[in-house]
């Protein structure tokens, strides 16, 4: 990776940084200085009946007082929609994205009638009913078409290729799946059906807001991301990224994907079950929790020295057999494949 390294770390403000998001912004610019890279941090603003006024600043400030300051000044995306429109307009002239006038009842109601309800995360699996035309309904939002672009298609990544990614074939009970795969330098290798567990998925609201989706692909292009680091949660929104890389022909990142911390309840802790704000009052040892999630050890001293052995640790691990980058580009078709299992 080199000096050609850029990474990122994108928060929503939606609140301060909590415990759990402090974890993904300390393993990217980790990994960024142990590459001797530059960092980047992107306000991802696109939901903004969601966003708290002032978030951004106080996110800033957080991330100032455990040491991790980007290299470049911040950009929010909701001054980005030209862009964002730019990148619909090309899908939308090349048959890949079109309008649709479903609301969630209409999508549920089309799925029980053909006897499948499967949920996946609480989201219902586009059943395509609009691929054809609205048939007369109103233009609520615009979907990306997955089966013009998963299934038996070149994979063009402009101009930088992305080790191991592509498509796995595999025969299953006489019918042929079709799976984006990836490998992801912590989880190993991933793959996702995209067309079975998602569907055609949405690139513009309803609202009129932009989906996360689309503009981080945008964003993550424009601006030379070459590696991705965050949490696992968002793991599974890596192949329709993917997919819509290949679609616009611009070049994909590498993934990390880092461990989440919990809450009592053993779920991801978040803003939306009650996470508390970080406490930056006592900056290390808020970056030596984070550090223990990352299976660092603990330090002391001044955050700078803290951080400048984290960076050693992180330069040793990234040196280690299970960390090193997987080569062979393109399609795949192995069913075999570790991905397949």
């Amino acid at each position: 990776m080199g000096a050609t390294y850029l990474g990122r770390f994108a928060p929503s403000p939606t609140g301060p940084l909590h415990a759990g998001s402090l974890v993904a912004a300390l393993a990217s610019w980790l990994d960024a200085r142990a590459h001797s890279g530059q960092w980047l941090v992107r306000i991802e603003d696109v939901d903004t009946p969601r966003c708290v006024p002032g978030a951004d600043l106080t996110i800033l400030q957080q991330l100032a007082a455990c040491g991790l300051e980007p290299d470049e000044p911040p950009i929010h995306q909701s001054r980005r929609g030209a862009l964002y429109l730019q990148a619909l307009d090309q899908l939308v002239q090349g048959g890949m994205a079109y309008p649709c006038g479903c609301t969630r009842q209409d999508i549920a109601r089309a799925l029980a009638a053909s006897g499948y309800s499967r949920q996946r995360h609480g989201e219902l699996v586009y059943p395509g009913t609009c691929r054809q035309g609205l048939h007369g309904r109103p233009e609520r939002a615009w979907r990306f078409r997955v089966e013009k672009n998963e299934p038996n298609t070149a994979f063009p990544l402009g101009g930088r290729a992305l080790p191991a990614t592509g498509f796995i074939a595999n025969r299953v009970a006489g019918t042929l799946e079709e799976k984006v795969v990836w490998h992801d330098r912590q989880l190993g290798w991933q793959s996702q059906d995209v067309s079975r567990e998602v569907g055609d998925f949405v690139l513009r609201r309803a609202d009129g807001l932009w989906a996360y989706q689309l503009a981080v692909v945008v964003d993550d292009a424009v601006q030379g991301i070459t590696d991705v680091v965050r949490g696992a949660d968002l793991a599974d929104n890596t192949a329709r990224q993917i997919l819509l890389q290949g679609a616009l022909g611009l070049p994909a990142p590498r993934y990390l994907h880092t461990p989440l911390v919990l809450g009592a309840n053993g779920e991801k802790l978040s803003k939306q079950n009650g996470a508390q704000a970080l406490d930056t009052h006592d900056p290390l040892a808020a970056l030596n929790r984070a550090a223990g999630v990352l299976g660092l050890a603990a330090q002391t001293g001044p955050v700078a020295d803290a951080l400048a052995r984290w960076v050693n640790a992180w330069q040793d691990t990234l040196a280690s057999p299970a960390h090193r980058p997987a080569t062979g580009t393109g399609m795949l078709a192995n069913p075999s494949h570790p991905a397949m299992q």
